[in-house]
């Protein structure tokens, strides 16, 4: 039986504080029809991350998964973008 389509977002980890969890936040950009004007618009999700890699700042791709918690149904799936303000490893 084949599994369908998962959804693919990118977006900026702006939370490594939880054990296992980041807070990501997606950004999106809409058209507000009356004024033609593009609004932007931020969604946060908190995605799953086994390795304790991502830290906060960086560049992150998540996938849809089944839920794994109360409101943790992403998991992120690889690390684009490396933040640059990172002083070092943390421990």
């Amino acid at each position: 039986m084949e599994r369908g389509i998962r959804k693919e977002m990118t977006g900026v980890v702006v939370s490594d504080k939880m054990d296992k969890t980041r807070v990501v936040a997606i950004e999106t950009w809409k058209v507000v029809p009356k004024y033609r004007k593009r609004v932007r618009s931020t969604r946060k999700v908190k995605a799953h991350d086994e390795d304790n890699s991502a830290r906060a700042g960086d560049v992150v791709r998540i996938v849809e998964c089944r839920p794994l918690s109360r409101d943790k149904k992403w998991r992120i799936a690889e690390i684009l973008e490396k933040s640059k303000s990172a002083g070092g490893d943390r421990a």
